[in-house]
């Protein structure tokens, strides 16, 4: 088994004519870590977390998840990765309104026509604190158990990887605690690997690893940093792109 959950090797993505939004990105996220991604607006952040996930085809390079190399599959074969290997958990919570609770985080199941583990299903749900609204539906909750519930249903399949994009994008301060907090405990209760794509220093601070881009390029990263130092590290980045433009 792979000791990393995620590998990018010289990973480019360019758009268009020279729009270059990754350039040359080799980086390992090994399994049961907490990986923040930051960096300027523009910086390549979802490019790179789009990529990792195989939502986006790389320009060049390539990408592994566990043991299985992106570039070398068809959309089918990607389709069938993201549903078996990858959770997703993004700022709009992307729930179907009248489904329940329970409806919406076995919905992988429902798309690839297998059955559930209700052992397992029953124990995300609790460890998401959703075990007395299984019934309820989207418009029932309030935006921080709508997360909850995409959370639950990014773990439900046991994905070797969970990508977040701003997961705490559309909450308010204490929610996007209550949040994060979850994400942490995820990983260091049942060793699930999250990558998380955001632009705040707070959110970051909850990671192991903070990995910053600038202009497409993969330029630092930093271990158990509290927010101050990410804080800092991202607006010297930002002054450094001001200058060179």
């Amino acid at each position: 088994m792979a000791t990393h959950a995620v590998r990018l090797n010289a990973v480019t993505k360019t758009y268009g004519k020279g729009v270059h939004a990754l350039r040359g990105v080799t980086v390992d996220l090994p399994r049961g870590d907490f990986t923040a991604i930051m960096g300027p607006s523009g910086s390549g952040k979802s490019t790179l977390l789009h990529c990792a996930a195989g939502l986006d085809t790389p320009t060049s390079g390539t990408v592994h998840i566990g043991g299985t190399e992106l570039s070398r599959m068809n959309e089918t074969q990607l389709t069938e990765l993201r549903r078996d290997k990858a959770g997703f958990v993004f700022q709009a919570f992307n729930l179907i309104p009248a489904l329940s609770v329970t409806e919406n985080v076995l919905l992988p199941f429902r798309l690839a026509g297998t059955r559930p583990d209700h052992a397992w299903l029953d124990e995300v749900i609790g460890r998401v604190g959703l075990g007395g609204r299984t019934r309820h539906r989207p418009s029932e909750l309030s935006g921080g158990q709508q997360q909850r519930v995409a959370i639950a249903r990014a773990l439900v399949t046991r994905p070797e990887v969970v990508f977040a994009d701003e997961p705490t994008g559309a909450l308010d301060t204490q929610t996007a605690a209550e949040v994060l907090t979850l994400l942490r405990q995820v990983v260091d209760a049942t060793g699930q690997t999250v990558v998380m794509v955001t632009h705040d220093p707070v959110a970051a601070s909850y990671a192991d690893r903070v990995l910053f881009l600038a202009e497409g390029a993969l330029v630092d990263d930093v271990y158990a940093a509290g927010p101050e130092t990410i804080a800092q590290r991202v607006t010297a980045l930002g002054s450094r792109r001001a200058v060179a433009c």
